[in-house]
């Protein structure tokens, strides 16, 4: 797919590195001030049709991909995508959340918070899988929920998955500098600059950035090869991994996991909806399928095998460290380093900050591929500027979506401490996954032009229903642990909700691989997933909210009317070349006639 432009009769290629308002705003609404204001003055309208319109599987897999002008180069097997699981999960929050939680939220209990939350991330797992063997596209959650729950749907969780990588990779990035001056022996802040700014952003951070922009660099150079060193920085940090597991259960000491449950049960699901953040990186798959050889075969071996292995990993990790130290004792910051040195293995923690430094570093790397790709395909559908979408012709990787993730995520790791970032995050993914869920039980049970009114009308309340159920059974729990009456109400209507989307005839059968037992277990992810945001402190959602609100004024003025266009131009194309197939058909009729007069 080439990209070129034509100048009278010559046809010439277009740079790559070109910058021109058509680039950035080429819709009708955008040519100048008065198509501007009529569009504004539109904008009743032009919701009402965003809000109800559908994408297509084909629209997302062949039409929107015209768009980045080349495409992305099919390289990567099950083997790479395994080793991307392994990539952009382990190194992240186990190293950086687990600590943090064991210490302020769980104790000991910190295990059971990580066993909650990799429930929730295979439930979430199995969705993600149907949808991205059927739907192989970068675009991942974006693309399934604007084929399903249509374009605001989709801008929601667009504007979400934005704020996670952007978010989540500076956390990271953060998290590596503390690691790196563990590892020389100094204090977790001594290589961050002091400030008198407001607490939580007065110490920064110049090595974050660094780091940021060295993996993004690498992962705009080769998909493939980004791929290679993935392999090689995660399986160092296997090694790590075994020695951190067989070593601090050599020195573990149970008397440490006593009171288990510290802060109560509250703590538990507190930490859980917090270190959901660990489990985040395994989305990034889905978004290597437009690059996958087999999708169908690739991705579920992918996705599944990684996560898997990943759950018990995460586990056990979780167990060892309050055993080797006392959770009171434990260093927020450089965990692991730390309750090695407290147990007479002073050496070790220089080799847990190593292996934790290379599993944050490959955390940035296979996130920056991933983040672009999300970004390249939220751009393709115009709901940012199409500039974004770009997929440059030699090193077939996608650039400037990789830049602009880049050069936010370092404004961000410049000032934020991790406290501020965290929860903030955890909210957006945990947001994100209820929003897959949905789609899937949507997916299954609805079919436009199939599916009768009265079913479909069903399937919405019962929705509702669960999503009202769980969230009630999430604010009965903010409110008091004590309790059991408003279990007792809630519980049994999310039960009846979810009964009564099985007694609804399916409308669709997944056509390789599909999650098992529907409508359960999609009803039983919408449920965990609510109910660990309502675990999350106020101030996740005071910060959750702040952005939804500059999310909705851009898509409002922005976002809302280049979709539209976007949509309705391609709409008059599908339109003129059905017209001109017609006109071709009665061409043919009438030479043929001609030739039998003739």
């Amino acid at each position: 797919m080439s990209s070129v432009k034509e100048f009278g009769d010559e046809v010439q290629p277009r740079s790559y590195w070109r910058c021109s308002k058509a680039d950035f705003f080429p819709e009708q609404s955008f040519e100048n001030w008065g198509t501007y204001r009529y569009a504004l003055s539109q904008t009743a309208y032009r919701f009402k049709d965003r809000l109800l319109s559908r994408s297509d599987d084909a629209n997302e897999t062949t039409e929107l991909k015209k768009q980045s002008e080349n495409d992305l180069k099919r390289c990567l097997n099950w083997w790479d995508l395994i080793w991307f699981g392994f990539g952009s999960v382990i190194g992240a929050g186990i190293f950086v959340l687990t600590g943090q939680e064991c210490h302020d939220h769980a104790g000991p209990s910190i295990v059971l918070s990580y066993v909650v939350s990799g429930i929730s991330a295979m439930l979430s797992v199995f969705c993600y899988t149907e949808f991205a063997i059927e739907i192989p596209v970068a675009g991942g959650s974006f693309a399934y929920l604007r084929v399903e729950l249509g374009d605001f749907a989709a801008f929601i969780t667009a504007a979400n998955i934005l704020l996670e990588s952007i978010v989540g990779s500076a956390a990271v990035s953060r998290s590596w500098t503390s690691y790196f001056t563990s590892l020389l022996n100094k204090h977790p802040d001594s290589l961050r600059i002091h400030t008198n700014l407001t607490e939580g952003y007065n110490l920064l951070d110049p090595i974050a950035v660094a780091v940021l922009a060295i993996a993004s660099a690498i992962a705009m150079a080769s998909t493939r090869k980004t791929s290679y060193l993935n392999w090689i920085a995660s399986a160092a940090n296997t090694l790590v991994i075994l020695f951190v597991l067989i070593a601090g259960f050599a020195h573990a000491d149970t008397a440490n996991l006593k009171p288990f449950f510290p802060f109560g049960a509250k703590g538990v699901f507190q930490a859980a909806a917090i270190v959901y953040f660990a489990y985040g990186g395994f989305d990034s798959i889905a978004t290597m399928a437009e690059e996958t050889k087999n999708p169908s075969k690739d991705i579920p071996l992918g996705l599944l095998g990684s996560m898997s292995i990943i759950t018990v990993v995460y586990c056990l990790m979780a167990l060892s460290l309050p055993m080797m130290q006392k959770f009171s004792s434990i260093d927020r910051e450089a965990a692991y380093s730390t309750a090695f040195e407290s147990v007479g293995m002073k050496w070790a923690k220089y080799l847990v900050a190593l292996g934790a430094l290379k599993g944050m570093t490959t955390v940035l790397l296979v996130g920056a591929l991933s983040q672009a790709r999300y970004t390249t395909h939220i751009a393709r559908a115009h709901m940012i500027p199409p500039w974004f979408a770009l997929v440059h012709p030699k090193t077939r990787t996608p650039i400037n979506a990789t830049l602009l993730i880049t050069i936010c995520a370092g404004c961000i790791a410049f000032f934020s401490s991790l406290d501020a970032l965290s929860s903030l995050l955890s909210i957006s993914t945990l947001f994100i996954f209820m929003m897959m869920a949905v789609a899937l039980l949507v997916r299954r049970y609805y079919s436009r032009g199939v599916t009768p009114r009265a079913n479909l009308l069903k399937l919405v309340a019962y929705l509702l229903v669960i999503i009202a159920s769980s969230m009630g059974i999430s604010a009965y729990w903010g409110v008091t642990q004590d309790g059991w009456i408003g279990y007792a109400v809630a519980v049994p209507i999310w039960f009846l909700g979810t009964l009564g989307i099985a007694m609804l005839p399916q409308q669709r059968t997944p056509k390789v691989w599909g999650v098992p037992l529907v409508p359960w277990l999609p009803s039983l992810s919408i449920a965990i997933n609510l109910f660990l945001m309502g675990s999350l402190p106020s101030s996740a959602f005071m910060r959750f909210g702040a952005c939804t609100v500059v999310m909705l004024i851009y898509y409002f003025f922005f976002g809302l009317h280049a979709t539209y266009d976007m949509a309705h131009q391609q709409q008059k194309t599908d339109t003129t070349k059905i017209l001109e197939l017609e006109e071709h058909q009665v061409g043919k009729e009438r030479s043929v006639e001609d030739s039998g007069i003739a």
